[in-house]
């Protein structure tokens, strides 16, 4: 399962970013995983959860936008007859070669932390 890798990536990422700007634990991350870049959005959760689990990022949740992938006909435009998963070679209008366009993104796109002094005014309140 290549999603726990890439689980660990994301993660180096958010500290990384929380910590550049002397942040403390983080609350949410958002990343945008396209149709074409063979990831399953559920598995990347399922491995974040346990990536995080026993840090002080643990509570950290992940949320993953999904971006299909289209395909285009020169003539036609766009074409929405495909059935997700499969993939036309032809338009099915004009027997035109088609071309496919999005659905390769794998980004990391919004990382919230909360700001050291509210991660210790929580501490205080918790002990």
């Amino acid at each position: 399962m290549h999603e726990t890798g890439l689980a660990i990536e994301v993660y180096r990422i958010a500290r990384g970013a929380a910590d550049a700007q002397d942040g403390g634990a983080l609350e949410s991350i958002e990343v945008v995983v396209g149709e074409l870049a063979a990831v399953e959005p559920d598995l990347l959760v399922f491995a974040w959860e346990g990536v995080v689990a026993g840090t002080a990022d643990a509570a950290a949740r992940l949320a993953v936008a999904f971006r299909p992938a289209r395909q285009l006909c020169a003539a036609c435009g766009e074409i929405p007859e495909k059935a997700a998963g499969s993939w036309l070679r032809l338009c099915p209008r004009c027997d035109g070669p088609l071309a496919v366009s999005g659905g390769d993104e794998l980004d990391v796109r919004r990382v919230s932390f909360m700001e050291r002094e509210r991660r210790e005014e929580e501490r205080q309140v918790a002990g």
